[in-house]
């Protein structure tokens, strides 16, 4: 799956994490990766600070960590996810780990 660091791609998955009735809130904080998340209160806090590139990377990071329900998401929304989320798991077999991050976005 291939997509450009843009705002489209953003809000496409700001949209996702709408659908699987999660809030992203973009504030300022000491996070040392870059995020964190409330699992209890269904909150992703992004750092404000963070480029749109950065705030992708963020986003697509924290999206195997929390817990979507499919049914929740239309057809093409469900799709995306698929593919985001069976894209590293993909690669892993024929690369290292190293190589996950040069992934084109």
């Amino acid at each position: 799956m291939s997509f450009k660091y843009n705002a489209n791609t953003l809000k496409k998955l700001e949209e996702l994490y709408e659908e699987a009735r999660f809030t992203i809130r973009y504030e300022k904080g000491n996070f040392n990766s870059g995020y964190c998340v409330l699992e209890e209160r269904r909150v992703a806090v992004v750092n404000k600070f963070l480029s749109t590139e950065g705030r992708i990377n963020a986003l697509i990071e924290i999206l195997p960590t929390i817990s979507v329900n499919e049914e929740d998401l239309s057809a093409e929304m469900l799709k995306w996810y698929k593919q985001l989320r069976n894209e590293p798991l993909a690669d892993d077999s024929k690369k290292d780990t190293s190589e996950q991050t040069k992934i084109d976005l």
